[in-house]
């Protein structure tokens, strides 16, 4: 079955996308939107060097505007596409665009995470071994130093501790914090750490291809 993954680098995208081809989907490759700053919906830091990481999955990406995405889906999902592939874990707003542009087609939206809990989240990318790094940050209990961290066990403890404290959401789908993911099992993306920057409570760190 062929699809396309909607895929910004980061952990929701890259596990899903990896679970479809677990599941028997053709990824032909990813899109990558490229938003404003502040999107509602779209990874707004490294969103140029998606690639990196989906090669890691060993599939190409296109990159498309913002205000550009919603008929680009469309005029895909009147291709020879049969499902589409997205990293929604609990956003309506984000799940529900989507299968509104696929609803006339019949295309599959598959999002293998959707409702699952944001433990299970974390837990799949560290039984996986996928290293994810922190490149963004917005929520009261993280700072600048969390930029650049990697998601292992210790990490989940220090984001379970904010969780108790701050009631943040485990996997950031409040928006809380963003990630970048540079290796899978024994491979790494050599992509170096640029500037952090920091604007009032939360920033992002910038990844230089």
């Amino acid at each position: 079955m062929k699809a396309i993954s909607l895929f910004s680098g980061g952990k929701d995208s890259f596990l899903s996308a990896m679970i479809a081809a677990e599941q028997g989907y053709e990824i032909e490759y990813g899109i990558t939107i490229v938003p404003e700053e502040y999107s509602m919906m779209f990874h707004y830091p490294n969103s140029r060097v998606s690639e990196y990481a989906a090669s890691l999955l060993g599939f190409p990406v296109k990159y498309i505007k913002e205000e550009e995405y919603m008929e680009y889906i469309s005029r895909v999902c009147r291709g020879e596409i049969d499902a589409i592939v997205t990293g929604a874990i609990a956003s309506d707003y984000q799940k529900t665009r989507i299968e509104k542009l696929c609803y006339e087609t019949r295309t599959i939206v598959y999002s293998p995470l959707w409702r699952k809990k944001q433990d299970f989240v974390i837990e799949q990318l560290i039984l996986r071994n996928i290293r994810a790094m922190i490149v963004s940050v917005s929520a009261e209990g993280f700072n600048e130093a969390d930029l650049g961290a990697t998601i292992n066990e210790n990490y989940f403890l220090h984001l379970k501790e904010l969780e108790s404290r701050y009631r943040i959401n485990v996997a950031g789908e409040g928006g809380e914090y963003e990630t970048f993911v540079y290796g899978l099992g024994k491979e790494n993306i050599d992509l170096p750490k640029g500037e952090k920057i920091w604007k009032n409570s939360g920033g992002y760190l910038i990844l230089k291809p």
